[in-house]
């Protein structure tokens, strides 16, 4: 065994705890990740199986609203994946491209070596012999020129296999392609078969319209539907483990003070890369809204129907606007519930929750890390309610705060 190799072995040896701490390092994250998504759907389906003498009427769209967010979710994926596809199949044919170009240098170099041969002709060992010429010399000569064609002709080689390689992933890539296109088409159909059975159920929900329209505004419902959140966040809180906090200069302000009385309007709801990998108490007056549209209903405002206060934001937007995570954190719910559709939870440490409701699809899952700025979902109208629009809040210890004295408006 030679110094390198034993070197080599000696190297591996050392490292091997760390690559074998690494390994169980990866294995207990995954485990903590399996067990968090475990109990939380245990939670679901406690919520689910929990029956109240009170049943809303926009309840018989809970699985159709389930399933075509599941649609959209997958349709997301698919479109991502078939854009890393594309950059990918592109990536190899411009490398592609560079070798043919270097193999059609390395040809046409070869061609004037065989022309220079041929014009000057190739002597035998006899006539250099009779030249007169140094054999070593010649001999050094030969064998330098022969190494020189032996190495053009690897280094071809090499090339034509590089060529070869490309080649074949290029096929392997279209053909990705291809199917990737094919499931999308499988996945459109899907979800407009879903979505005609959306306006099957609505068509039967538009004969309860009165009955809906008395719940909206039911006082004891929207307590209940307040209490079913807040006890959905506070047991959350329990499940999700404490994240390491981050160092920052303490925050005194109140998390619960009250909105500007400035007028709102727009918001340009924009990724704010900026706030990434900050601690969130750090983040007040940093925040952008997570989507475009009109703000209706604010923070602490008596809602028209009931006199009930609002505990977060409404804010109108089109159907299938693009709902942003406003801050980095994990996702701890991702699902249905009554009184808000669609509903998806971020986890942002420190006990602090972003919520986001009335979504027409959810675009991560339970134990999905999200950063600023990242699509999380998509607006809709789910719940039963009656425009489209997303339904924000903001809680620190499970308490509903002011949105607008966190966010920017622009």
């Amino acid at each position: 065994m030679n110094r390198r190799s034993l070197l080599i072995i000696l190297t591996l040896f050392l490292l091997a705890p760390t690559f074998a701490h690494a390994d169980r390092k990866a294995e207990a994250a995954r485990e903590d990740l399996q067990d968090l998504k475990s109990r939380i759907k245990a939670l679901e389906k406690e919520l689910d199986n929990t029956k109240e003498a009170h049943s809303d009427a926009a309840d018989a769209l809970k699985e159709s609203e389930r399933a075509i967010s599941e649609s959209d979710r997958k349709l997301h994926e698919i479109g991502k994946q078939q854009t890393e596809n594309r950059q990918t199949l592109q990536a190899q044919q411009k490398k592609l491209s560079a070798l043919n170009t270097t193999l059609a240098a390395q040809r046409k170099m070869l061609g004037a070596q065989f022309h220079r041969q041929y014009v000057h002709g190739q002597r035998g060992y006899l006539q250099i012999l009779l030249s007169g010429e140094d054999p070593n010399a010649l001999a050094r000569d030969l064998h330098y020129f022969s190494y020189l064609a032996h190495a053009r002709a690897d280094n071809i080689a090499a090339l034509r296999e590089n060529q070869r390689e490309v080649a074949e992933l290029n096929k392997k890539t279209a053909a990705t392609l291809a199917e990737i296109d094919t499931l999308k088409g499988d996945q459109e159909k899907q979800r407009k078969q879903l979505e005609s059975e959306k306006r099957d159920r609505k068509q039967v929900l538009q004969k309860l319209a009165g009955k809906i329209q008395t719940e909206r505004g039911e006082i004891n419902k929207l307590r209940r539907d307040e209490k079913r959140l807040t006890d959905l966040v506070e047991r959350l809180a329990r499940i999700v483990p404490s994240k390491p906090k981050k160092k920052t200069a303490p925050d005194t302000t109140d998390t619960t003070s009250r909105a500007p009385t400035t007028p709102v309007g727009k918001n340009d709801a924009l990724p704010n890369r900026s706030v990434a990998g900050t601690a969130f108490a750090a983040l007040k007056g940093k925040l952008n809204l997570p989507v475009r549209g009109d703000i209706t209903n604010k923070f602490g405002a008596a809602r028209e129907e009931s006199g009930v206060l609002w505990k977060g934001l409404f804010i109108r937007a089109g159907e299938g606007t693009q709902v942003k995570a406003i801050a980095s954190g994990t996702v701890v719910f991702a699902d249905w519930l009554r009184g808000f559709g669609n509903l998806l939870i971020i986890d942002h440490g420190d006990g602090f929750m972003s919520l986001y409701g009335n979504n027409q699809s959810l675009l991560k899952n339970v134990g999905d890390e999200v950063s600023p700025g990242d699509n999380i979902a998509s607006v809709g109208s789910s719940g039963g309610n009656a425009e489209p629009g997303l339904y924000f809040e903001m809680r620190h210890q499970s308490k509903p705060f002011d949105p607008l004295a966190w966010c920017v408006l622009r």
